[in-house]
């Protein structure tokens, strides 16, 4: 009984020793459990952090390297696009000096065009996971044109007045090569662009951007200046009225099919350009024997004609469509569109070389404003706001130092404040 009252007594007595002791044992015990739990939510925090951040640099990591594969593509497209577009300038230019049959020339290019569709689908068979057989593709861009496919009806209303802008913006294009040196051409065939805005402008009602504006006015008075460098002569005077108006077939025809026929995708693209050289070849080819025989286009016996050059010219045109037309899968448009500005350079370099053409300052004033116009039609529509983040970024990395600075020289005002509290309460 008494080791019994003995071992009671401690635990009953509030001013115990034991007791106290044991109460502060278990409050370390406690303080000790919880800082170790703190400790290992923050070890598991700086973890997860750790986690995300990888993630994060692993994605930024992957991220750039698409872009700066994209961006490789893209100044191999470039290449490729200047090229085949002052490649085939340059040749056709050299064919109309044994073969002057510039209608001929554009119906046998546009003839290529029925390549198109086989060689997607060339593509469709490496790259697709789900092969399907041509008549199965086929059926599928014919969707394109309606629930009903193509029908002779949609053939004339959404087709054929197509292949005869392509006709026209070719046949065009040829003919002032006649008439002009390559350089002015390829410069004033840059105003396709703008037409392209003004014509987006009036029928799409697409936004109203006052730089594309200014684009267009640089163009336009690219062409006056052109005019003017060589002293309006009624033979340079036709051969920029060629070009202007096939650079305005040209925009017609990008406008109304995106009215009608809005975006296609890669397969309905190729159709649709297939079908256009496939028409032109069956309704069109009585245009050039009627040439022959009545001595407009008169080429001589077929020996004569040279196949090299006319098959040249035409592989050349259908490369540069198909970089033009399925390039945006692999890079960016604008560069796209770069490697038709830098083909007048490129002309340039070879007229200097090739044939007597005066670069006097005018055409060059000219040739520059026309490309310049060119360039600003390639800026995106919020330009103007990704040059106000752009800023806003430039001066936040500036600010942070003075922030910095402040925030350092409060902590340590605020330590000191805290540090003379901590002690009075210590002393009292």
């Amino acid at each position: 009984m008494k080791k019994h009252s003995a071992r009671v007594a401690p635990l009953s007595a509030c001013n115990s020793p034991v007791l106290t002791l044991t109460k502060v044992e278990g409050e370390d015990r406690t303080r000790e459990n919880v800082v170790g739990s703190t400790d290992a939510q923050s070890a598991s925090a700086a973890g997860g952090e750790s986690g995300t951040s990888r993630r994060r640099l692993h994605c930024c990591v992957r991220v750039t390297a698409v872009q700066v594969r994209k961006a490789l593509w893209g100044v191999a497209m470039v290449m490729c696009v200047c090229s085949s577009w002052a490649g085939s300038t340059q040749l056709a230019k050299l064919t109309f000096k044994q073969f002057d049959a510039p209608f001929t020339l554009t119906w046998f290019a546009t003839t290529w065009n029925c390549l198109f569709f086989p060689v997607y689908y060339v593509g469709h068979l490496c790259k697709s996971p789900e092969r399907q057989t041509p008549r199965q593709r086929l059926r599928e861009c014919c969707r394109f044109f309606g629930d009903e496919g193509l029908t002779p009806k949609v053939f004339f209303t959404k087709v054929a007045p197509f292949g005869l802008l392509w006709i026209l913006t070719n046949y065009l294009y040829l003919q002032a090569l006649r008439k002009i040196n390559t350089t002015d051409v390829s410069a004033l065939f840059c105003c396709n662009k703008a037409f392209v805005f003004l014509l987006s402008w009036i029928v799409l009602r697409d936004r109203f951007m006052g730089v594309r504006i200014v684009a267009a006015i640089l163009a336009i008075a690219g062409i006056v200046m052109m005019t003017y460098a060589d002293g309006f002569h009624s033979h340079s005077v036709i051969g920029i009225t060629l070009v202007v108006a096939s650079a305005s077939m040209s925009a017609l025809y990008k406008v109304l099919f995106k009215m009608v026929l809005g975006s296609a995708k890669f397969g309905e693209a190729a159709l649709f350009l297939s079908i256009v050289g496939s028409a032109n070849f069956v309704f069109i080819s009585f245009v050039p024997v009627i040439l022959y025989f009545t001595h407009v286009e008169y080429t001589g016996s077929p020996a004569d004609i040279p196949w090299a050059y006319l098959c040249g010219v035409a592989a050349l045109l259908f490369a540069f469509n198909i970089l033009v037309n399925f390039g945006i899968a692999i890079t960016y448009p604008t560069l796209i569109s770069l490697g038709i500005v830098l083909s007048v350079p490129v002309n340039a370099m070879v007229d200097l070389y090739t044939c007597d053409i005066n670069f006097n300052t005018v055409r060059l004033i000219a040739v520059f404003i026309i490309c310049l116009g060119f360039l600003m039609l390639l800026l995106p529509e919020d330009w103007d706001q990704c040059i106000i983040r752009l800023t806003t970024k430039l001066r936040k990395r500036d600010d942070p130092a003075e922030v910095a600075g402040e925030t350092g020289a409060n902590a340590s005002l605020n330590w000191r404040g805290r540090g003379r509290s901590s002690l009075s309460t210590y002393a009292r």
